[in-house]
């Protein structure tokens, strides 16, 4: 009103200037002007009437339900073979077929390489015939040791022709096993002239083609097989979990999931390593999976779940419904008049999706997950209700 007051001042001071008939008119709109000014909002009453008439804002709500949730470490893995053989040659040769195509999928025991066998052929014929001749030389040894030794007892021949006799028969039994293990040996240079598969898998790329002299044991092998069902997934976690991870690991296999695209797959941890990594502050960890698909491929990145435990009726929220302060996480809670109210609450984990809560909130009431922006405590919402909460695939401690 001071302000009105001082307004009526400053106008009466302008109208001692002006005519009559102008005078009157603007008093009329001064009139006026006081009136709203008048009218103005002091601070406080007017501004609390309005906001209780404001329109409810819009949000969306979701409901606090409790189930069970899966307590999970995540981690970026490594889809690595089951096994993995590099096939090198034993023998050198000239290569004379070739039994699969570069990629194709093979089975234990099948043809892989031939390799030109006559040189080894012929050797073993050599070594057999070697052979052959000593066992013939050996048994006129013996016949001849046998007429020395009586002759010898009777003074027939001396005594060192008789000792010359049985040495000949040592000497050539010596050289018998020196020709059946070159015998032994050709066959298995004869037998390395066929290369098989030994494990089932994919093969990879082929390094030597038909013709080609293939040296024995080169560096580079002659193609790589890599065993895919199973397979194995390699990942590592902070060294900070190992007391956590080895207590849930003497209570039974723990289950691993791993996601990549649109592949989903459960195997269990088979491997902790014996060591933590100075350098990076890690573990390693691998578990196998059946990959009877073949949906994983060595070599893929795949995320990975390690699920320690299972947590029975937690309280659970969708994630969005989580806002964080200077004095930690809220909720703002749907009353029973349409009104907001926040809730601080302590969140024990969340993932993309949900998030599980240690106090703060029960089973069946309603949280805002979207519009919380535009909110304050009191506020009239209008909510539109959310998809009920779906089991999400786990949670990361």
């Amino acid at each position: 009103m001071n302000r009105s007051l001082r307004r009526a001042g400053v106008v009466q001071s302008f109208f001692a200037f002006l005519p009559r008939t102008v005078s009157c008119s603007l008093g009329i709109l001064c009139m006026l002007f006081l009136l709203t000014g008048c009218s103005e909002n002091q601070p406080g009453q007017p501004a609390a009437q309005g906001n209780s008439s404001a329109k409810p804002l819009p949000v969306k709500i979701a409901t606090v339900v409790s189930k069970d949730v899966p307590v999970e470490l995540r981690a970026v893995g490594l889809a690595e073979a089951f096994a993995s053989v590099a096939i090198k040659s034993q023998i050198s040769g000239v290569l004379e077929e070739v039994g699969f195509k570069e990629g194709d999928q093979v089975k234990a025991g099948d043809l892989l390489f031939r390799i030109d066998s006559r040189p080894y052929l012929s050797r073993l014929e050599q070594a057999r015939a070697a052979l052959a001749k000593d066992l013939a030389a050996l048994e006129n040894a013996r016949k001849q040791a046998q007429r020395y030794l009586p002759a010898a007892e009777k003074g027939y021949v001396s005594a060192e022709q008789s000792d010359q006799a049985q040495t000949n028969v040592a000497t050539l039994e010596a050289q018998i096993q020196a020709d059946q293990a070159a015998v032994a040996s050709a066959r298995i240079d004869l037998d390395n002239c066929t290369i098989l598969a030994p494990i089932s898998g994919y093969t990879g790329e082929l390094f030597e083609d038909l013709g080609n002299l293939i040296k024995a044991e080169a560096d580079q092998p002659l193609v790589t097989i890599n065993q895919t069902a199973p397979i194995k997934v390699s990942f590592t976690l902070p060294e900070q979990i190992l007391p956590e991870l080895k207590k849930h690991l003497a209570g039974g296999n723990m289950a691993v999931i791993v996601t990549s695209a649109e592949t989903i797959l459960t195997g269990k941890l088979d491997f902790l390593d014996n060591q933590v990594n100075q350098d990076t502050g890690t573990i390693r960890l691998k578990a196998t999976f059946a990959n009877q698909s073949r949906q994983l491929w060595p070599g893929q990145f795949v995320n990975v779940r390690l699920r320690l435990t299972t947590r029975k009726d937690a309280t659970v929220v969708p994630t969005r419904a989580i806002q964080a302060s200077q004095i930690g996480d809220f909720v703002y809670v749907v009353n029973s008049n349409q009104t907001v109210a926040q809730r601080p609450v302590k969140v024990a984990f969340s993932d993309d999706t949900q998030a599980v809560i240690d106090s703060g909130l029960e089973a069946g009431e309603t949280v805002v997950t979207d519009g919380q922006l535009r909110l304050r405590v009191g506020a009239a919402v209008k909510p539109v209700a959310e998809p009920t909460t779906q089991t999400a695939p786990g949670a990361a401690q």
